[in-house]
């Protein structure tokens, strides 16, 4: 009976292993924005980091959070950090990786507290019309065997889709103003 009970143990505690070598690893999330503002506008307001005050969620978590930069704002290797007590916030530090003029903007996320990761995310912008245009805002993410189980169940496409969504309507409303 006891030899029964721990054969059925094994297995139910084997299950969510073997679950986690057929749920993939990696994670993005996009979404995107109409703004009525000319392209090369809108991805000059973009590529400045220190503009994400003004319209990233996250950016704006923690107003008492000690923010400190290095280099120059707006070009490769700028990089913007930051610190909050607040554990939804954390500490980390977000830099400029590569920069297609007009086109796309690379940054490296490097999260530090609570935990540690790095993540690649980008801003990208398409021209619409003269006065319309596109911005997409994207991050990726990967979780090692076994925690890639946690993938399906923590939902990263709403969780971190909202965030970029409201990000993106408070661009809207920044440079539409």
């Amino acid at each position: 009976m006891l030899r029964k009970i721990l054969i059925g143990l094994v297995i139910l505690i084997a299950i969510p292993f073997i679950a986690a070598l057929f749920i993939d690893k990696d994670y993005a999330v996009e979404r995107e924005i109409v703004i009525s503002r000319p392209k090369s506008e809108v991805f000059e307001y973009i590529k400045y980091l220190k503009n994400q005050d003004h319209f990233s969620k996250w950016a704006m978590m923690d107003p008492n959070m000690k923010k400190s930069y290095t280099g120059t704002d707006g070009t490769v290797g700028f990089v913007s950090a930051w610190d909050s007590d607040k554990d939804d916030v954390g500490k980390g530090e977000q830099e400029i990786v590569k920069i297609a003029e007009g086109e796309r903007i690379d940054y490296e996320l490097r999260f530090l507290v609570p935990f540690e990761s790095t993540s690649p995310a980008y801003m990208t912008t398409e021209s619409i019309s003269d006065n319309e245009t596109k911005v997409a805002w994207g991050f990726a993410g990967h979780m090692a065997y076994p925690m890639n189980l946690l993938i399906p169940l923590m939902s990263f496409e709403k969780i971190i889709g909202d965030d970029l969504a409201t990000g993106l309507g408070n661009l809207k409303v920044e440079l539409e103003k």
